[in-house]
């Protein structure tokens, strides 16, 4: 039986530890593999397919049926890992937290607990016939994160 340790130890064999690292793996009781994988500079296509290769070759067809996917964690895909918040220092996120409240923030800082956004308001000011413009720290702790994702701009 294919089990998510046995694939986790193959894959931590071919992966640089100090650039690369898994976000997810999970394989079914049909032995429907997925690997998600990402890296401090992103991780290529073609790390994607040797680490598949390793994987395809660790596991013997004759004896157990599979189906195979090794892929990046892309820009569609929430952020899980505090190592991930970290290589996205300085964009922009859009965070859905646990009781649905949205935020959309400048990520600033990142902990191994929680992660800090500039969140940008316009404020009606006392007296002032104008809205002000509000800049506020926010500190999030990663278990009030329901989702998080990068925000792709094309300015």
């Amino acid at each position: 039986m294919i089990t998510n340790t046995k694939v986790e130890n193959i894959v931590l064999q071919q992966l640089d530890s100090k650039i690369e690292f898994i976000v997810d793996i999970s394989v079914s009781s049909a032995n429907q593999i997925k690997v998600l994988l990402d890296g401090d500079q992103g991780i290529t296509i073609e790390r994607c397919v040797e680490i598949s290769r390793a994987i395809e070759q660790s596991f013997d067809r004759e004896a157990e049926d599979f189906e195979l996917e090794v892929s990046s964690a892309g820009l569609s895909e929430t952020l899980r890992l505090p190592r991930q918040y970290k290589k996205n220092i300085g964009h922009k996120l859009d965070v859905v937290k646990t009781d649905g409240q949205k935020v959309r923030g400048l990520l600033k800082n990142v902990t191994d607990s929680n992660f800090t956004l500039e969140i940008e308001s316009m404020v009606k000011v006392e007296g002032k016939k104008r809205k002000q413009k509000l800049v506020e720290q926010v500190s999030i702790p990663y278990t009030d994160v329901k989702s998080a994702l990068v925000v792709i701009s094309f300015r």
